[in-house]
């Protein structure tokens, strides 16, 4: 989804679907990204380059 609008998981964009970065440089919707995570059973990715998922801080 354009980063401009909303996740799937929210009805308006704003501050309830924030952006959240990756130590990959990659970026998401933090309702996303939550979810890709936690669907993955062994290694928690990036679904774009496949490195271990860090929150960059």
């Amino acid at each position: 989804m354009p980063f401009d609008g909303c996740c799937p998981d929210c009805k308006i964009p704003g501050d309830d679907c924030p952006l959240v970065w990756g130590q990959c440089s990659h970026v998401f919707h933090m309702h996303c990204i939550l979810k890709w995570l936690n669907s993955q059973q062994v290694h928690q990715q990036c679904p774009m380059c496949r490195q271990e998922w860090k929150f960059k801080e």
